[in-house]
């Protein structure tokens, strides 16, 4: 079995299971090592989402069974995630890889200085009311297929930000999840069948996925344990703390002063 395998099924894990605790991060973790390692933003993407149709189920069951989720919430969260998700999916594959990823590793950036802020203060920014949730829900899925992560970050520190129970912000939060990442892996499937996108070495992540995936499904049954026991602040700064620095690390990488990965 390839040794990709086994390193992404570690990420998987850890980024479910802190996923599962704060209601974000297995995107943006995910979609930060991959880019890390040299592989495209689009296929990247394609790659994370791939993963969360899968884990984005079993965490979509976990939070149901916790009683976690509110279901006129999740209606609303998820009509305007698939939208956004499609559009930014159509955006990313329109767009050559080496223009669009700057803006991408900034944006990753960026989703790691708004969790390490929220670690700091221990406070939640307030961007949009949860009573609006479907425009909302636009912008975290348009967001999360470009970025390859951000539904999280955008969804539920708004959610909780404005009032929202956290343990129905982060429980519809990632069901809604699974739907918008279905939406976003069909459209890029979509491009690929109608030759929008050539997604040239797309199959040499396979192993990669499938750790992803494995990982991540193992991993997601917990996440309502992982509410329960862990701190949530100490988790938020190693979240913050690991996407930051992985996107450092890519800034340098783009900015020629560290060597590309191979």
């Amino acid at each position: 079995m390839d040794p990709d395998f086994w390193i992404f099924f570690g990420v998987g894990v850890a980024a479910q299971l802190v996923d599962g605790a704060l209601g974000m991060a297995y995107g943006v973790v995910s979609s930060t090592v991959l880019l890390a390692l040299g592989v495209p933003p689009a296929n990247a993407s394609a790659s994370v989402h791939a993963a969360k149709v899968f884990t984005g189920a079993a965490s979509a069951l976990s939070h149901i069974a916790y009683r976690n989720v509110s279901w006129k919430l999740l209606l609303h969260l998820s009509a305007g995630g698939v939208v956004g998700g499609v559009l930014g999916t159509y955006v990313l594959t329109s767009i050559d890889g080496k223009v669009i990823k700057p803006w991408v590793v900034a944006w990753l950036g960026v989703m790691g200085l708004v969790i390490l802020w929220r670690a700091w203060k221990a406070t939640r920014p307030r961007v949009l009311s949860w009573k609006r949730p479907m425009p909302l829900g636009f912008v975290g899925g348009f967001f999360d297929a470009v970025g390859g992560g951000g539904w999280g970050p955008v969804v539920t520190s708004t959610l909780m930000g404005s009032g929202a129970d956290p343990r129905q912000a982060i429980g519809t939060t990632n069901a809604a999840e699974f739907f918008v990442a279905g939406a976003i892996s069909a459209t890029f499937v979509a491009a690929i069948i109608s030759g929008h996108w050539d997604a040239t070495g797309l199959r040499d992540h396979a192993w990669s996925v499938g750790g992803l995936i494995a990982g991540g499904v193992l991993a997601a049954p917990l996440a309502g344990w992982m509410t329960k026991v862990l701190p949530v602040r100490a988790l938020t700064w190693m979240v913050g703390l690991l996407v930051t620095g992985l996107a450092i690390w890519q800034g340098a990488v783009l900015a020629g002063l560290s060597p590309q990965p191979t």
